[in-house]
């Protein structure tokens, strides 16, 4: 039998947390902004480096990447600040691949050549939601730095060519449910983070059933609840960008 689902705040089960992005929250980086999704808080700033890996040296392209970090004291325990004592956190470097790989799915590298943006994501409070969040905010931080080139003619293509969005969807107590907070994912039955593009198309998903194994028909509704979530989100990227 289905449980009804009683959610922080009276959250509805298809409803996103509130979410809020503060552009321009720092005065060094060419692009910085800092998210917060519900009690999710990440800082991204988006730097530019007049050099590229040296896979691409030689070649017409620049490049787009991203590191991902938890300040210790980011969850309700404090943790070993990240790379102390040579130890790297393999979440972390999970996590950061994917950020790099859903900003570069709307990249044109030829028009970044000789350039790396690289976009640091700090999570300064944790509570579920904590990569999609940071997707989400490395999106503006890397628009806001790639207008700033623009603006100072140290590229004269714009790089961008489409808007990224991510958002967690599950299951938890046999109900769908949309943007996880840390008490639903801990618990979830199925959890999964979706990236996506704002032509509707799919950057990448990562699903896993921690409880039942879940079947077609729930996979789809799934992904027809975060396609409606991201939706939102680029919506409001789109609103500040506009601004």
């Amino acid at each position: 039998m289905t449980q009804k689902i009683i959610r922080a705040h009276g959250r509805a089960v298809d409803q996103l947390r509130p979410l809020h992005f503060t552009r321009h929250y720092t005065c060094h980086a060419e692009g910085s902004v800092l998210v917060k999704l519900g009690e999710t808080w990440v800082l991204c700033t988006a730097s530019v480096e007049e050099k590229v890996p040296g896979f691409l040296r030689g070649t017409s392209r620049g490049w787009v990447t991203a590191e991902y970090g938890m300040l210790p004291r980011a969850t309700t325990q404090r943790n070993q600040r990240d790379g102390t004592g040579g130890i790297r956190n393999n979440r972390a470097v999970e996590i950061q691949r994917l950020i790099g790989r859903s900003l570069r799915a709307i990249v044109n590298f030829e028009a970044l050549t000789g350039y790396t943006i690289v976009v640091d994501c700090d999570v300064i409070q944790a509570d579920g939601g904590t990569r999609t969040a940071a997707i989400n905010g490395a999106y503006l931080a890397l628009h806001d730095a790639v207008t700033k080139m623009l603006k100072e003619e140290i590229i004269h293509e714009n790089p961008l060519h489409g808007t990224v969005a991510a958002i967690s969807v599950g299951i938890c107590a046999g109900q769908t449910v949309l943007d996880l907070d840390y008490q639903e994912d801990s618990s979830a039955e199925v959890d999964m983070n979706v990236v996506m593009n704002d032509a509707g198309q799919f950057i990448e998903l990562q699903g896993t059933a921690e409880g039942h194994a879940f079947r077609r028909d729930e996979l789809n509704v799934l992904l027809d609840w975060a396609e409606r979530g991201i939706q939102t989100i680029i919506a409001k990227q789109h609103e500040l960008i506009a601004d």
